[in-house]
């Protein structure tokens, strides 16, 4: 008797490079940056072309070029300081800190979104500069296409994680700086995943949402909008500590469509081994990237299992990954898990803007009518034309880019 074995595809290692190359929409563009040989990394580019090349720059000093753009992000604009209170903040204070709208300070704001398009646009070419003719093909195509009037959807597939977003294309290109960067001009996200089949949650009337908060933070800017937001028009489950939100997360079928987390993010010494980066809500438990694995552990993927929220992660850092061959930071293990995307800032945001950042998003994911790849772009373009506030720049899409809220899933 012939028997029919049912065969799933959940990972594939070789990300297209053996096979032909996929069929995709002119919209859509994915970059791939894999592993090869020694120090060296392969860049493989598919969309309207297909095209491969070796990089030249060393694995450990691109992974160097994005913690250094971030680093100015924070010590530019963040910890941007009046030095004598001539633009309407006291001396020695951080304006640009204190409020999301920052259009009295455009001047300011103008100035150094210019220059942090040039480091956006430095580290791209540092990228993809070299001399072989595959990798001239390689930058030629994909700066190009980048550059490009139309607005593409990419898919920056990467063991090397980049703060994509706010990399840049030539700004002379530009008719103003703010147009130069990637997260401006397109939908972009880290690490396009596959997903496996998660037990069916019930048609329902509402998203069933968690507010997993450090309570000191209640009162910060739009915060209590927030909690209100997501008290409204979802059905809410809110966890203060941390015990809660392990236990929670260690149910074989967690039914929650959204997860968003309000509270701190910090890097925890682990010895020798360096740092791993941690949350905390009210209480002082750690909540990091292998406490949360360990939850899940002999939890199978097959549709006896769920956990499949859209995570929004508004924690300081919580955005980046861990360096290649460490251990996976709380995002990272979170899309393990089964997350359709995780959003999270990548570097120490603002409270205020944060918690403002967070009702944007909020409100436009639960009206169930747009993607989040459309609604991080559009929250980037927002603040930049309303408020001169480019930090919207800074929150990382990782997977998600066509993340809905579907009550009939």
């Amino acid at each position: 008797m012939t028997v029919h074995m049912a065969v799933e595809t959940v990972r594939d290692p070789a990300h297209g490079y053996t096979g032909e190359p996929p069929g995709q929409d002119s919209a859509g563009l994915r970059v791939a940056l894999l592993p090869y040989e020694g120090e060296r990394l392969h860049i493989v580019v598919s969309g309207p072309r297909w095209l491969r090349a070796e990089l030249e720059i060393p694995t450990a000093e691109l992974w160097q070029l994005g913690a250094r753009l971030r680093g100015l992000w924070s010590d530019l604009f963040v910890r941007h300081q009046s030095p004598d209170g001539g633009y309407g903040g006291r001396v020695g204070g951080y304006p640009l800190s204190e409020s999301a709208d920052l259009s009295e300070f455009a001047a300011v704001t103008d100035e150094l979104v210019a220059r942090l398009a040039r480091h956006g646009h430095g580290l791209l070419t540092a990228m993809l500069d070299g001399h072989h003719p595959d990798l001239r093909g390689v930058r030629d195509f994909l700066l190009d296409a980048l550059a490009g009037p139309d607005p593409l959807r990419v898919s920056f597939d990467s063991c090397v994680q980049l703060p994509w977003a706010m990399l840049a294309v030539d700004p002379a290109l530009c008719t103003s700086p703010w147009e130069a960067f990637l997260g401006y001009r397109h939908q972009v996200e880290q690490n396009a995943q596959q997903s496996w089949d998660h037990a069916p949650s019930a048609v329902r009337d509402r998203a069933a949402t968690s507010l997993n908060k450090d309570e000191a933070l209640d009162g910060v800017g739009r915060a209590p909008d927030v909690h209100q937001l997501l008290d409204e028009q979802s059905r809410l489950t809110v966890r203060t500590r941390g015990g809660e939100l392990l236990d929670a997360l260690a149910v074989r079928v967690l039914t929650e469509d959204l997860m968003y987390f309000w509270c701190h993010g910090h890097y925890a010494d682990n010895g020798a081994s360096g740092t791993c980066l941690s949350v905390r809500l009210t209480d002082d438990e750690q909540v990091d990237g292998p406490t949360v694995a360990q939850q899940r552990r002999g939890i199978p993927r097959t549709p006896q299992a769920r956990f499949k929220p859209f995570v929004l992660l508004n924690a300081c850092h919580t955005g980046r990954a861990g360096a290649p061959n460490a251990l996976k930071h709380l995002g990272q293990e979170l899309i393990a898990m089964g997350a359709v995307g995780v959003l999270a800032p990548q570097i120490d945001v603002p409270q205020v803007f944060a918690a403002e950042y967070a009702y944007g998003f909020l409100e436009s994911y639960l009206a169930g009518e747009r993607t989040a790849g459309e609604i991080s772009q559009s929250l980037v373009r927002d603040f930049a034309e309303k408020y001169h506030n480019p930090l919207a720049l800074t929150y990382g899409l990782n997977c998600g880019i066509d993340s809905r809220l579907d009550l009939a899933s």
